[in-house]
């Protein structure tokens, strides 16, 4: 199978708020026109399945994709973001002084998020969610459209790069990450963070 972990296209909130599983946080003008842009991207792949995160950025960056490919886009709760339990839909700013937050990136694979989530956690859900793809689209390219934090996790997992290191892979919104899963053979990562602006990432 050849996976695409596609980010979703970014909200008003995007860089300043952790909207995590909050309810109600949709894509603005600029995050649909993205999405629609990353779509037409994608027209000229030919995509077998389709899956999204539940939560409704992704859901809305995955409907244009659908059209693109003549696909309806299935939920996968494997891929759903993150639980950053008391931390959800606070500012990034605020988050920044606590002691706490230096946990995050000294040692992710030890670090919940108060009342939260794991790392650890997440990356062994969503990694056993591609692993299940894998087995129910062989020979097949999916697309999957879910957040930042899983597409780290899960890359670092196919790159065999400790959990602890997965803060340095970039992932922009709207990008394309993509991972061969052979059914026989290791898996190979062609592609991280693709994105066709230049002026995105220079």
């Amino acid at each position: 199978m050849r996976l695409l972990l596609i980010r979703h296209a970014p909200t008003p909130e995007t860089g300043t708020i952790l909207t995590g599983r909050a309810p109600g946080v949709s894509l603005g003008e600029a995050g649909r026109e993205m999405a629609q842009h990353l779509a037409d991207r994608l027209s000229a792949l030919k995509g077998h399945a389709l899956y999204s995160s539940p939560i409704e950025r992704c859901r809305e960056t995955a409907t244009p994709i659908g059209r693109a490919w003549g696909l309806k886009p299935r939920v996968n709760r494997g891929f759903i973001e993150v639980d950053y339990g008391d931390w959800t839909g606070r500012k990034l700013k605020q988050l920044y002084k606590l002691k706490a937050w230096r946990g995050l990136f000294v040692a992710p694979s030890r670090f919940r998020f108060p009342r939260g989530e794991s790392l650890g956690e997440m990356q062994s859900r969503a990694v056993a969610a591609c692993e299940d793809l894998a087995d129910s689209h062989r020979n097949q390219t999916v697309g999957v459209v879910t957040h930042a934090d899983i597409i780290r996790a899960v890359l670092a997992h196919y790159l065999g790069s400790p959990l602890d290191l997965f803060q340095r892979l970039d992932v922009l919104p709207a990008s394309v990450s993509v991972i061969d899963l052979p059914r026989d053979g290791w898996p190979r990562v062609p592609v991280v963070n693709h994105v066709a602006d230049l002026e995105r990432w220079r």
